[in-house]
Formats: C-alpha cells, structure tokens, sequence
C-alpha cells in the first residue's frame, strides 16, 4: 500500500494511491493520520496529478541516521567500518517533501547527497527483540540524508553538518508490506547515475538497527529511521536537481538553491 500526504491547496490530507504507474492516479482520501487511526476511506478521490505531495511524514520526535552501513561508502571517505552502528540524529526541522528546493547554507561549500532507504516506526516500543522488529515498523519511504561534508569534518561531530533546514527530504510515498531487505537504490544527479547499491549490502541490518537503537531510546510513532547510504556520494551544487530512487517505493526529487 502506497501512502501519500498531499495537499490540494487546503490542509495536508492522506490518500491512498490508486492506480500502476503510467497511467492515470488517483488518491483515495483518507480520515485523519495513518500513524495514530486505522485507515478509514472517506469516499472522495483525488487526481493524483492535481496534488502536491509531501513529505509522507512528519517526525513529531526524532531523525535517527546511521552512518557508514555500507562497506564501499565508509571506504570511499577513507574511513573503517563500524564494529556496530554508528547512530546520530538529525532535527525534525530538516525535514521536507517531493519537489521542495534544498537549500544550500551559506557556511558550506560542499554539500552532498546520500540517497537511503528510510524505515517509519509505527507505535511506541523500547528493547525490541530481533524477531518483533517488523511489529513496529509501518513502513518504508526514500530519504536523502543531506550532509554539508566539510562541517562535517571541521566540527568533529554531525549535529551541524547534517541538521540545516531542509536536509531530510522524505518521500515520494510511505509503503506498508515491503519487503525491504534487498531493494536498489539509485540516485541521479541532473539525471546522470551517481550512486547504485542494494540494501542487502547494508552491513547492519533493519532488525539488527531497530534493536541496536530501541536498546538506548524509545521509539514513537512516526520516528523515522535512515538506514545508510551507498558508495558514490558527491557535491551538488544550486540550480541542480537530485533524484532518489528505491525499487518498489518511488521517486524523490529535490532542486537545490542558496539559502538567501
């Protein structure tokens, strides 16, 4: 099941999208937020072309990312693979929706893309075991964890280089009933190919993530998890345009300007 929060120029709803790909959509409304209520058809439907998406979701709490879960991208950046998840967090500030512009702060020069898989947690959990994960999970949606690399590396920690406004786009869609464990992941710049992984190729799987993180904090609803980043990150620069693409998901498009 396909998810989308949309507007049609009144207050962000919920639909369900209806339709295959390449032809006519259609979003069939739905009552209140899939998070907190059982998903209630209100009857009405939208042209899927006459909405404007939004990021599926909107953390009330928490970005976790992870960094380093993929071998050849902690290689690429000269740096050793983690003995065990390398956990950070980024504000819910940061987050945006499908076709909203990135904007590149004026205290950076080199601001990169990381395309990632993007797991949704469903209900409020603590502790949870390897074999529960997939109870706290509603689904899965694209990311691109957004890093200004030279803070990053000038401060020796992540909460600046990583948490500017507008540095989570999340979207097309939240998809319910994925199997996750081994979709690709493609991400384009200006529509040439710059990363292409798989998420099999993770070194810490989504279990083994949920279970590493949900030991430290409590999970809430809508929390949202980044899962790490394939090889093949790189600068962009304003006036271009990053395309994110997750097998059975969709794709996330973002333009990149200077923050004025």
């Amino acid at each position: 099941m396909r998810i989308a929060r949309f507007t049609t120029g009144d207050d962000p709803r919920f639909g369900i999208v209806e339709g295959e790909s390449g032809q006519p959509q259609t979003l069939a409304v739905i009552a209140g937020d899939p998070l907190y209520t059982p998903i209630q058809f209100t009857g009405e439907r939208v042209p899927l072309d006459d909405a404007r998406l939004l990021a599926p979701v909107i953390p009330r709490s928490k970005v976790i990312g992870v960094g380093r879960n993929y071998a050849a991208h902690a290689a690429e950046l000269g740096n050793e693979v983690p003995k065990e998840p390398l956990v950070f967090l980024k504000p819910n500030t940061s987050v945006i929706g499908p076709g909203d512009p990135i904007q590149l702060p004026a205290q950076s020069q080199d601001v990169h893309y990381e395309g990632e898989l993007a797991v949704v947690i469903g209900r409020v959990c603590r502790d949870v075991p390897l074999d529960r994960v997939e109870e706290v999970i509603l689904g899965y949606t694209v990311a691109n964890d957004v890093t200004a690399r030279d803070l990053q590396k000038r401060d020796g920690q992540w909460w600046r280089a990583k948490g500017f406004d507008t540095f989570c786009p999340l979207g097309p869609y939240l998809v319910t009933g994925l199997d996750a464990a081994d979709l690709q992941i493609d991400t384009r710049l200006d529509g040439v190919s710059v990363q292409s992984g798989r998420t099999s190729q993770m070194i810490f799987s989504i279990p083994t993530l949920i279970q590493h993180i949900s030991a430290a904090m409590t999970l809430l609803p809508g929390d949202v998890i980044l899962t790490g980043t394939p090889e093949g990150v790189g600068p962009f620069c304003e006036g271009q345009r990053v395309d994110v693409e997750i097998e059975g998901i969709g794709v996330l498009s973002n333009p990149a300007i200077r923050r004025r």
